[in-house]
């Protein structure tokens, strides 16, 4: 049979398309095997919780330390106010014999010295800086102690006269006199008193007299602790409460703490010393061996003037709080303070408050503390 036209065509496509096929499943058969590929596996990661970071620390601001309490130099207590008032350390020289007593605003003194002069009797140098009375006495002459005494703290000494040498000796250890013989205003005569028993002052007004390169505050003459009970004194186990000096036959001054006041009273042998209707006390009691020895001066009753010689260097006893504490004393000029070291050498500190000094004569004089 004849074959229609495109048939051969046909055929021969077909035969083609088949043979492609085939290829194409012998080609498969050969890469799987048969098998449909298998899907890619995928392992999942655990689940783990991945930490945050901690916050950084805030950063405060450093804690300021509490100020220190501005105080007093010559006391070491507080001022109560930001700075130390500009006005200087003034000096008076006080009697105490027996037609001065009872005496007039000594119980306000920072510091008070006490020395023997001529006769065996005592005078005081008071000095006054926290507290300035308007009323102080029986005011006296000066004496040749009496410069290297006041001279640290660039102050003012208030007298009533004194021989030329000794006022002389005052200007040269760079002290400003300030005398009722010179004419210089704060003075008076009290008419209750015989003179020369009768001089009193105010010490307001000799502090209004300081020298432009004297109206500041006095450098602190001893160290204080910032608390009541931290002195060195007050910190030693050795018992301290009374103190019996004998600075001449004619001086007895004793001293007795009192627990209900926490202080030291002071007596005149056995009787109350009084200033102002009260009687005087003191925190801090330091009693020192000092050199005394007669100059060539002579008082007006012919009795040799004697001077404690302030630069040297010696022992002592402090009493605060009930408590004793043996010392060394040194002075290296009129000019420098008196520096106190404990016997093995470490600096002193007195407790905040008053103090009084008492200059016991080596050899002469004596005391006694229990």
């Amino acid at each position: 049979m004849p074959t229609k036209p495109g048939g051969a065509l046909r055929g021969a496509r077909t035969g083609a398309v088949g043979a492609v096929v085939a290829l194409a499943l012998l080609a498969t058969a050969a890469c799987g095997v048969g098998e449909p590929a298998a899907p890619p596996t995928v392992t999942a990661a655990p689940d783990v919780a991945v930490p945050k970071a901690a916050p950084p620390d805030p950063v405060l601001p450093k804690p300021k330390p509490e100020p220190k309490p501005v105080v007093w130099p010559l006391n070491g207590r507080p001022t109560g106010t930001k700075k130390v008032p500009a006005r200087p350390a003034v000096a008076v020289k006080i009697e105490n014999s027996t037609q001065a007593r009872p005496h007039t605003g000594l119980q306000q003194a920072d510091i008070v010295w006490e020395q023997v002069v001529e006769g065996g009797i005592s005078r005081y140098v008071a000095v006054y800086h926290s507290e300035l009375p308007g009323a102080v006495g029986p005011i006296r002459s000066v004496r040749p102690m009496d410069p290297a005494i006041v001279a640290p703290m660039r102050g003012i000494l208030a007298y009533s006269g004194g021989q030329p040498p000794f006022v002389r000796a005052a200007g040269a250890a760079n002290v400003q006199s300030v005398t009722m013989d010179g004419g210089d205003p704060g003075f008076r005569r009290s008419g209750n008193r015989a003179a020369p028993h009768n001089v009193y002052g105010s010490v307001k007004t000799f502090a209004k007299q300081a020298g432009e390169l004297r109206a500041s505050p006095p450098p602190a003459q001893f160290s204080y602790a910032a608390k009541a009970g931290q002195g060195s004194a007050a910190r030693n186990d050795r018992r301290g409460r009374v103190a019996d000096v004998r600075l001449s036959p004619a001086q007895r001054t004793v001293w007795r703490w009192k627990t209900s006041t926490k202080r030291y009273a002071r007596y005149d042998g056995s009787t109350p010393s009084v200033s102002s209707g009260r009687q005087l006390h003191a925190k801090n009691v330091l009693l020192l061996s000092v050199k005394v020895a007669n100059t060539r001066y002579r008082d007006p009753s012919g009795a040799p003037v004697p001077e404690t010689q302030m630069v040297g260097s010696g022992t002592g006893v402090l009493l605060t709080r009930g408590r004793a504490l043996a010392v060394d004393w040194s002075k290296k000029s009129a000019r420098k303070k008196l520096a106190l070291t404990t016997r093995g050498g470490n600096p002193v500190s007195l407790d905040p408050g008053n103090l009084w000094i008492e200059l016991v004569p080596r050899g002469s004089g004596s005391w006694r503390v229990s």
